[in-house]
Order: structure tokens, then C-alpha cells, then sequence
């Protein structure tokens, strides 16, 4: 009966040992539910080439620049905080690398006892004395949970999964640190180019208002028409304090990208600016192997599947085997390792039986976790394609508007210079169209460095957003 017993046992383990097998479930990468061949809106494209495969050093040819994306890479404090938050996700990982290995303990212990002769004396022993009592031992333990059902396996792989999320933020923050280092200083440069042609004009407005009392003595011009010119003059001006605050509040804004307190930055000139590489996206499925946040996005969503897989093995047994073995001796450590030594082995089997609520609701959470940084990276990717397209977009419209600029700038000067020579020699043109065309082209100068702005820093984002940075 007993050896029917025994196969019983034996059968039933092993076939439940099979069942337990299946509990945890194999990871599949959440980009195959993506569509991700539609993500750049009217871009078709089977060539793999991308700009973000460029180190920002071949992208951005100004010196100035360059050195301050090194110095910003070398001090600033996000980038820093990114770095210790993966040094923590690291000691994580090496901790649960560490569980799956055997816990050792070395002791060694003195009992020194003596019993008391007034309780002997009430139990009826007549005694006088009692001698003490010194026991000496020197063991060591060691215990393991077998990983039968893979829950110390998913603890590791979910660590491992935080550890490269947190790596993929460190390198999100670097693209995201150097695209804002250079908007941060084209948007400088062009403060700068926009203030020099509000000074320049300023200073051909004042030679204007001398020529308007002249014309104005001679009877060509009246009060209001010179009133009209000091009021253009003024409000010329008036831009000039205004471009300065915002140059100013850049300046600070780049300093503290640098981790430096707010000063002047040293930078080169807004026309040489010039970004010579050619746009090219690639294919839109490379976000994943490019986009640091699509990364990160797909590791958190790893973190959270191997969360699930160990909420699963909560509902099975732990399987533990201890060991303790050493030398134990009484009053004497006088041949202390003769004949004293003793040993013992146990294998414990823990089975959960009132956690099973605990349980459901741990694995539920779990669940939830995992369903919502599912969506999270669904997400994350469509917005990678939304910001490709509308960088790549900005790109051109920028070109568009930057030729037409020109254009528009030419005729603007001619109708300028043509209105005054118009003025000094027919009593029929109106002063007030020489200071509207004077006002329009100061406008369309203005909006002209807008434009190459536009397009430069179109260009930086369509780097970053492709992935570009990191490298």
C-alpha cells in the first residue's frame, strides 16, 4: 500500500510541477500591435538612412555652439539626477541577482548559565550550591528558495527592464538637452540679428526726421507728416528694450541648461548659420532603435509584464532547503572539534492558503500596471511620428516662406526708396505712404529672421525627434 501511496504522491507532484511550468508567460514586444509603417504623415520612404544616426558634433558646424552642448553634456543637474537614478536601477538589479544565490550565515555563540539554588531548594533539592553551566558552539546555516516557478527569474528580468528604462531616460534627457541648447541659441543669435536691424533703422529713421524739417521748410511736408516721422522713429524704439529682455531672458535660459549662473554666452554670428546636412528620416519603424523615450516606454511596459509574472507565482508553493552544521560542546573547549560535530538538512514547502485574496488583488494591480504602460508606449510612439511629421513640416514651410521672404523684403525696399523720390519731386504722394512702407519692410526684416529661424530650429527638432543626440 505504501509504494501505491508513494506513486500517488510522486505522480500528482510531478504533474502539478508541469502545470506550474506554464504560469509565467513569455514577453512579446508591444511594437508589433503598432502601425508603425503609417506614422510619418505623407512620408514613404523604404530608405534606411537617418539623420538621428549623426553624432551632434557633424551636425551643428558652429564652434560656439558645439562647446556649449559639451559643457551642458558635463554639468547640467537633469543629467546628472538621470545618472544617479540609473546607478540606483543598478544596485536594484545587482540585489536581485544576488536573491537567487544561497543566504550563508556564520555563528559563534557562549551560553554561560547558572541555576538558581533557591528554586532547587523549593522543589525539595537540598542543595548548597549548584555548579554553572558553559555551553560553546561554532556552526554555520545556509538557506535557498528554489526558483521553481520562475518568481525570483521575473524579480531579475523586471529589474533588468528598469535598469535599461532608466538608461534610456539618462539618454532621453541628453537628446532632449541638446536640442534645447541649440534652439535655446539660434533663438539668441536671432535676437541679436533682429536688434541690429531695429538699431540700423533707428538710425536711418533719424537721419529721415532731419530730411522731413527740411522738406517740411521748404512747404513739402506739414506739422503732422513730421509728427508722423517722430512717432515711426519712436516706435522703432520701442522694440529695441523689448528684443533686449528677451535676449536677455535666452542668455539666462542657456545658462541654466549649462548648470552656470545667468551671464552673457559667447556665440558666433545668425547669418553663418547654416545646417548642411540632408534630412533624412529614415524608415518609421527605426523610432525604436533611435527615440531614447520610445525605448524607455517599451522597458517600462517589460518592467511591468515581469511584475505581472511574479504576482502569479504568489499562488504556488515556496520550496526552501535549509542547512545548519557545526560544533557544539558543554564546559570544555578543550578538544572542541572531537567528536562534536552535528549537522542537519530540511526542505520546506510553504503553500499560501488564507493570502489568496492578498493575492488576486496583487495580481490584479499587476495586471492594471501592465495594461497601462501598454497604452503608455502606444502612445509614446504615435507621438514620436506626430513630432517627426511636424518638424519635417516645419522644415518646409519654413523654406517656402523664407524664399517668398526675400521677394517680399525687395519689393518692400524699392517701394520704399520709389515713395520717397517720389515725394521730393510730385506734391501728390502722401508722406503717410513713405512711413507705412518703411514700417512694412522693418516688419518684413523682422519676420524674414523669423523664418531662418524657423527652419533651424525646425531642423534641431526633427533631430531630436527622430532620435538624434545620444550618440
Amino acid at each position: 500500500m505504501r509504494p501505491f501511496i508513494k506513486n500517488i504522491v510522486i505522480t500528482g507532484l510531478g504533474a502539478w510541477l508541469i502545470t506550474a511550468c506554464g504560469i509565467t508567460r513569455k514577453y512579446e514586444s508591444p511594437l508589433k500591435d503598432q502601425q508603425t509603417s503609417k506614422l510619418y504623415r505623407g512620408q514613404t520612404t523604404s530608405d534606411t538612412a537617418s539623420m538621428a544616426a549623426l553624432p551632434w558634433q557633424q551636425l551643428f558646424a558652429d564652434e560656439a555652439l558645439r562647446n556649449l552642448i559639451q559643457k551642458g553634456l558635463a554639468q547640467n543637474y537633469d543629467l546628472k539626477i538621470a545618472v544617479t537614478r540609473m546607478n540606483s536601477a543598478s544596485a536594484n538589479l545587482q540585489q536581485s541577482k544576488l536573491a537567487l544565490l544561497p543566504t550563508v550565515s556564520a555563528t559563534a555563540q557562549v551560553t554561560h548559565s547558572k541555576p538558581s539554588t533557591a528554586n532547587a531548594r523549593a522543589n525539595g533539592i537540598n542543595v548548597t550550591s549548584i555548579p554553572s553551566n558553559d555551553i560553546y558552539a561554532l556552526f554555520g546555516s545556509a538557506s535557498w528558495e528554489l526558483d521553481v516557478w520562475g518568481k525570483l527569474r521575473s524579480s531579475k528580468r523586471s529589474y533588468v527592464a528598469a535598469y535599461l528604462q532608466s538608461e534610456a531616460y539618462k539618454r532621453a534627457v541628453q537628446t532632449q538637452l541638446v536640442a534645447q541648447i541649440a534652439t535655446n541659441y539660434y533663438q539668441l543669435l536671432a535676437y541679436d540679428e533682429q536688434l541690429r536691424i531695429v538699431e540700423e533703422t533707428v538710425a536711418i529713421r533719424k537721419k529721415e526726421i532731419e530730411t522731413a524739417k527740411v522738406l517740411k521748410a521748404n512747404g513739402v511736408l506739414n506739422k503732422a507728416d513730421l509728427a508722423n516721422s517722430e512717432a515711426n522713429l519712436y516706435a522703432a524704439q520701442l522694440q529695441i528694450p523689448v528684443i533686449k529682455q528677451s535676449r536677455r531672458e535666452s542668455e539666462n535660459a542657456l545658462s541654466t541648461l549649462l548648470a552656470l549662473p545667468s551671464d552673457s554666452i559667447l556665440r558666433g554670428n545668425f547669418a553663418a548659420q547654416q545646417i548642411s546636412v540632408e534630412l533624412k528620416t529614415g524608415v518609421s519603424a527605426q523610432l525604436l532603435a533611435n527615440r531614447p523615450d520610445v525605448q524607455q516606454a517599451e522597458h517600462g511596459f517589460r518592467n511591468a509584464f515581469e511584475l505581472t509574472n511574479m504576482a502569479r507565482t504568489y499562488f504556488y508553493p515556496s520550496l526552501t532547503i535549509s542547512a545548519t552544521a557545526g560544533w557544539n560542546t558543554a564546559n570544555s573547549v578543550q578538544n572542541f572539534f572531537t567528536n562534536t560535530f552535528y549537522g542537519n538538512i530540511i526542505g520546506g514547502l510553504t503553500q499560501p492558503i488564507f493570502n489568496q485574496g492578498i493575492n488576486k488583488q496583487r495580481l490584479r494591480k499587476a495586471k492594471a500596471t501592465q495594461e497601462e504602460m501598454y497604452f503608455t508606449f502606444q502612445k509614446t510612439v504615435l507621438t514620436a511620428g506626430q513630432e517627426v511629421s511636424n518638424a519635417l513640416y516645419s522644415y518646409q514651410v519654413a523654406i517656402e516662406k523664407e524664399q517668398m521672404r526675400k521677394t517680399q523684403i525687395e519689393s518692400l525696399q524699392k517701394a520704399s526708396d520709389f515713395t520717397k523720390e517720389l515725394l521730393k519731386y510730385t506734391s501728390s504722394t502722401n508722406y503717410t505712404d513713405v512711413l507705412t512702407a518703411e514700417q512694412n519692410l522693418l516688419t518684413a526684416q523682422l519676420n524674414g529672421v523669423s523664418d531662418k529661424l524657423q527652419q533651424l530650429q525646425a531642423t534641431v527638432e526633427l533631430y531630436r525627434a527622430l532620435g538624434g543626440g545620444w550618440k
